[in-house]
């Protein structure tokens, strides 16, 4: 039979850290920004299982993580550090004859005619920590989506599994919100519309869904709240869709000239990465953040077709800066720029 799995690592960057500094096994760490929690505008990237006890999670203020957990040792990010670790954990699971698709540094989903799953995922389990001292939870399912929920109960460091014949009873009575690839303005109409749990959503003929989502958004959802999901594994090379950029700056913007000249520096070295990848960019995209936490973001196709050409990029962006109102100070800036494919 046909099983997927979902390998999800441990507290990923906090685990890698903690392999690099032992002594700090079964304390509380937070990675995020330089490190500093006493910095301006510095957010956690992660935090160990010990300091999310405490409150501390992903893209929550250092200042405010040290507020909860002064205890905590804090560190700065190390982006390659972790790419070479993703890079071990995705030759371990490789080397077991399935088909394995990374999704990210710390996910992958394996797949194929598997006879025992759960053997299987003791073994991956046991290879991984082998090769790179890492943990790693692994959920079972019959299609992705079931997979990767069910890696959700698995964690810390376990095996869980979620098939069709189990899906309602385990999550019918759950919020729709804990379906995959459901985020907050999906779950803001589904409770607009009074489907509030997943077997709600579930029995909902698509027809009734159409008109506030669309009608493929509204063919899917029923089918994700019965639990179907996507069964196809992809082993080709993930290829970026999009690159991007941006500032969250220690003191607030609100020149416009000092604006421009920041999204203009930004727009231009989005423009050189992409030249040194061998790409070409077909959309350019600002993102402003204002002090209220407000975060518009405008986005144009580039009239001329794919570019390369710096000066193309940057008047791009700053031809976006018009559609945004100025009245109050900003505290982020980024630009993304959306790729042809090759």
């Amino acid at each position: 039979m046909t099983w997927l799995l979902h390998v999800d690592m441990d507290q990923f960057v906090a685990a890698v850290e903690i392999l690099r500094r032992p002594e700090l096994r079964g304390l509380p760490v937070v990675v995020g920004g330089a490190g500093d929690p006493t910095a301006r505008r510095q957010v956690v990237s992660t935090a160990s299982y010990e300091a999310r006890a405490h409150g501390v999670h992903s893209g929550m203020p250092l200042r405010r993580a040290a507020q909860l957990c002064p205890e905590g040792t804090f560190l700065p990010t190390d982006p390659a550090a972790y790419s070479a670790a993703s890079e071990q954990v995705m030759a371990a699971l490789r080397g077991f004859p399935v088909d394995v698709e990374v999704w990210g540094w710390d996910e992958a989903f394996v797949g194929g005619d598997i006879a025992d799953p759960q053997a299987l995922a003791a073994e991956l389990k046991a290879a991984v920590l082998a090769e790179t001292g890492l943990s790693c939870a692994i959920g079972i399912g019959e299609n992705k989506q079931q997979a990767k929920i069910a890696a959700r109960f698995a964690k810390p460091g376990g095996i869980h599994t979620l098939t069709t014949a189990t899906w309602m009873a385990v999550m019918g009575e759950r919020p729709a919100a804990e379906l995959w690839g459901v985020g907050p303005k999906t779950t803001r109409k589904l409770d607009e519309l009074g489907l509030h749990t997943i077997a709600q959503l579930a029995a909902t003929p698509p027809e009734a869904l159409v008109e506030r989502f669309g009608a493929r958004q509204a063919q899917w959802l029923p089918v994700a709240a019965a639990g179907g999901g996507d069964t196809q594994i992809s082993t080709e090379p993930w290829v970026a869709r999009s690159r991007s950029r941006e500032n969250t700056y220690a003191e607030d913007l609100s020149d416009l000239a000092e604006i421009s000249r920041e999204v203009g520096a930004m727009a231009r070295a989005l423009a050189a990465d992409v030249v040194a990848d061998g790409r070409e960019i077909t959309h350019v995209a600002v993102k402003v953040r204002y002090v209220s936490f407000f975060t518009p973001t405008r986005e144009t196709k580039l009239r001329a077709g794919p570019t390369t050409d710096p000066d193309v990029v940057e008047q791009a962006a700053l031809s976006l800066l018009a559609k945004f109102e100025w009245k109050r100070p900003v505290r982020l800036l980024g630009v993304r720029v959306n790729l042809a494919m090759p």
